[in-house]
């Protein structure tokens, strides 16, 4: 049993003219969904969803796709973190992975000192370079003090512009949350 599709294309007035696709489903209740397929943006969509209501939540979902499309490659993320590493830890860290992920919507890194895996929310990647150096400075931290104990803040503190940086984040976290 298929649920029922309706298909339109529709234009992307804050860049270029991209086909959008709104699948409708009468068993979808609540959510809406999108995923990009060959180029299309795919809007999952409960069928009772007007238009006019359905129309911000695809300008949202449009720039969240853009914005992880512009993302810098992982490599460069590689190469900004050795340099923390070399310029605040002495060289002394060593880590498996260091990745942008786009499940990050809470937080704006993460890091599991075990297994030496740091994730940087891709929302970050749009935030002053001088931010990202404090994020990836904070969760180089964690692999040596896993806590955010009195050692552990003064590892992160060898960064000048900590303080700084984290006013920024507070202040994007207040100001998202009254959107």
């Amino acid at each position: 049993m298929t649920p029922e599709t309706h298909s339109k294309t529709a234009p992307d007035t804050e860049t270029e003219e991209i086909e959008i696709r709104v699948v409708r489903s009468k068993r979808r209740k609540k959510t809406v969904q999108a995923r990009l397929e060959q180029g299309v943006l795919v809007v999952l969509a409960p069928a009772t969803l007007s238009d006019a209501e359905l129309q911000p939540i695809i300008a949202k979902l449009r720039r969240r796709m853009q914005r992880r499309q512009q993302k810098p490659a992982d490599a460069e993320l590689e190469q900004r973190a050795v340099q923390l590493n070399q310029t605040y830890f002495d060289g002394k860290l060593s880590w498996h992975s260091i990745r942008f992920v786009t499940n990050q919507q809470h937080r704006y890194g993460s890091c599991t000192p075990a297994n030496g895996t740091i994730r940087i929310s891709d929302r970050v990647a749009q935030l002053p370079a001088w931010v990202l150096d404090y994020v990836l400075v904070h969760e180089l931290a964690h692999l040596v003090q896993p806590n955010h104990g009195p050692d552990f803040w003064a590892l992160v503190n060898r960064y000048p512009l900590t303080e700084r940086a984290r006013g920024y984040l507070m202040a994007l976290d207040l100001e998202e949350s009254t959107v």
